[in-house]
C-alpha cells in the first residue's frame, strides 16, 4: 500500500496535470475561435469569386466571339483548371496543398484521356 507521502505527491501531480490540460484547452479554443472568424471573414470573397467565375463561364458559353480557351470546343475532353493560391506570408503549407490537389486532378484527367 502506498504511503501517505506518495498519495499526496500523486494528488499534487494530478492537480498540476489538470491545470496544464485546462490551459491547453483554453489556448485551443481561442485558436479555433480565431480560425472560425477568419473563415467567416473569407466567405464574402469566396461568394464573389464563385459568382465571377460563374458569370465568366456563362458569358463564354453564350458568346460566339469568346476566346476558344474559355468557350471550349464542345467536346468533353478539354478542361480548364483555375488554381488560386494565397500571397500572404507563412502560407506555404496551404499553397503546397492547393498545388498538390491541382496536380492530382491533372493526373486524373490525363489518365482518363482528357486534357
Amino acid at each position: 500500500m502506498p504511503s501517505l507521502k506518495d498519495l499526496k505527491n500523486r494528488i499534487n501531480s494530478v492537480k498540476s496535470t489538470r491545470k496544464i490540460t485546462k490551459a491547453m484547452q483554453m489556448v485551443a479554443s481561442a485558436k479555433l475561435r480565431r480560425a472560425q472568424e477568419s473563415a467567416e471573414a473569407a466567405r464574402p470573397y469566396a461568394v464573389k469569386m464563385t459568382n465571377a467565375v460563374g458569370n465568366l463561364a456563362r458569358a463564354a458559353r453564350n458568346s460566339p466571339t469568346a476566346p476558344r480557351l474559355l468557350s471550349g470546343t464542345g467536346a468533353d475532353r478539354t478542361h480548364l483548371l483555375l488554381v488560386c493560391t494565397s500571397e500572404r506570408g507563412l502560407c506555404g503549407g496551404f499553397n503546397s496543398s492547393i498545388v498538390r490537389l491541382a496536380r492530382q486532378k491533372i493526373i486524373e484527367l490525363e489518365g482518363a484521356g482528357k486534357t
